[in-house]
């Protein structure tokens, strides 16, 4: 299993200011614990959480799966598996 990384950005500065990292081996339980108000913001982007899970299970997939700049905020939010 892949793990899932999500990288917050800030700024123009090249270097994540925040890294999440959850291993594949515990990404389903991992799930249950993320707020309800963090589900619903990823959803808002887009983001399918059952899917990117579904996919941290294959052994082929790895690579970026999302990648959100809010230009207003100056932000730039990236999840991966690796």
């Amino acid at each position: 299993m892949a793990d899932l990384k999500i990288r917050v950005y800030r700024g123009s500065d090249p270097a994540p200011d925040t890294t999440v990292t959850l291993p594949g081996g515990v990404l389903k339980i991992a799930s249950r614990l993320i707020p309800k108000q963090a589900i619903e913001a990823l959803q808002k982007e887009g983001i399918d959480l059952e899917e990117i899970m579904r996919l941290s299970e294959n052994p082929e997939a790895h690579g970026v799966l999302v990648d959100v700049e809010d230009h207003k905020k100056h932000e730039r939010v990236v999840i991966s598996l690796e």
